[in-house]
């Protein structure tokens, strides 16, 4: 194959929270970096389609207010369709909702390989493959640690890549073949590999205090009690400077932009940098995401959990948490007590920490999901 007739892979993501679309462009830079001219990639999001119905196509904008407003309802829905016969029922209504949208983008833009890094797709590919009689090899990228849906597990896939051993054995118990498997981890931006630059370095580009220990803290409209935290750091006198991003959350922003600021502290809205921001920075403070969490470990920082999604994010903080990479704070005072711990002692607990998170980051996995792909695409043209 030559530049002439490149590869075309098709990335299928949604916009309910950061992480599925993060992953799929970070798997698209990943592509483009090691294939360049030997491939096309596209992102498309399907539900964005106006045929999807409206309560579908909404979930992704009611996403953030649903998980913060009322997180028990998330998790009994959660846990509810997380059964055999309801995910059955849910699959049927799905493969009749999206299959005609799938068709209609697989027929545009006429994929060597289909990778999906959202799990509502696979079974309306597999009827709309069915329905049609075309089929295009599918590779499904699995974007939480440990606790994962039933719905991300569908039997026809050509390969899943999942992101640690306890998802493989999860997988297996939902009769994914075990050749179809692969433990990649999740994919993270190629920016987030570690770079060997001196971190005081680092701080003085961005304008922050070179000697200082330094706290990056993300935020979101889903991280609810980061403005109370954020008070009593401000007046406990840790030797600690703080880099506030605050995700897009303009309540919270505005709160902390009217603060009067005790300690060393840098606060942005949103960022395109955070790839940069994480290399300059020692730990980090934010909810238990599985992007944030990967981001965070590809990067080597260990992190300070201040919330958790009851569902598929209980299992990302206990992954951190048990490997010693992190830990969760209950409270405002509880978050205070764990920085204190941290860079106590010439910050000897921090050190452990971030050794820890070293050894758990993936900072490689999207070059190493592009590889995989490749392969996917290099089988399909050879059956054909």
């Amino acid at each position: 194959m030559t530049s002439d007739n490149p590869k075309r892979i098709l990335i299928l993501t949604a916009d309910a929270g950061f992480g599925h679309r993060s992953a799929a462009l970070a798997v698209a830079e990943a592509l483009r970096r090691v294939y360049a001219n030997l491939c096309i990639v596209d992102i498309a999001n399907p539900l964005n389609d106006k045929r999807v119905p409206a309560f579908l196509r909404d979930s992704q904008a009611d996403y953030d207010k649903l998980v913060r407003a009322t997180p028990e309802l998330y998790r009994l829905g959660y846990e509810t369709s997380d059964t055999a016969t309801v995910g059955t029922l849910i699959e049927g209504a799905l493969a009749m909702m999206l299959s005609n949208v799938l068709y209609d983008l697989v027929e545009k833009y006429r994929p060597d390989v289909v990778v999906t890094t959202y799990p509502l797709y696979q079974s309306p590919l597999h009827g709309m493959y069915s329905l049609f009689r075309a089929r295009v090899p599918l590779v499904t990228v699995i974007t939480d640690l440990v606790t994962v849906h039933r719905v991300w597990f569908h039997r026809r896939c050509d390969l899943c890549v999942v992101p640690t051993e306890a998802v493989r054995n999860l997988a297996l118990e939902h009769h994914i073949p075990a050749h179809k498997l692969k433990v990649v981890g999740i994919p993270v931006h190629p920016d987030f590999v570690r770079r060997d630059q001196d971190k005081a370095a680092q701080r003085s580009a961005l304008g922050w205090r070179p000697e200082l220990p330094t706290l990056l803290v993300v935020g979101s409209k889903r991280v609810g009690n980061l403005r109370d935290i954020m008070r009593i750091l401000n007046h406990a006198r840790l030797p600690l400077q703080l880099a506030i991003v605050a995700g897009g959350d303009k309540v919270l922003y505005k709160d902390l932009a009217g603060m009067e600021w005790h300690v060393e502290t840098h606060l942005y809205q949103l960022v395109k940098n955070m790839p940069t921001l994480m290399h300059a920075a020692d730990c980090v403070m934010s909810k238990a995401g599985g992007l944030i969490v990967s981001e965070s470990l590809a990067c080597g920082l260990p992190m300070v959990l201040v919330d958790v999604l009851p569902g598929q994010e209980t299992g990302n903080a206990d992954y951190v948490v048990q490997n010693g990479a992190g830990e969760y704070a209950k409270d405002p005072i509880a978050a205070l007590e764990i920085l204190y711990h941290w860079i106590d002692q010439d910050g000897r607990q921090l050190i452990e920490r971030a050794q820890n998170a070293q050894r758990l980051g993936r900072p490689h996995a999207a070059h190493d999901i592009a590889d995989l792909i490749w392969e996917v695409a290099a089988r399909s043209q050879s059956a054909a």
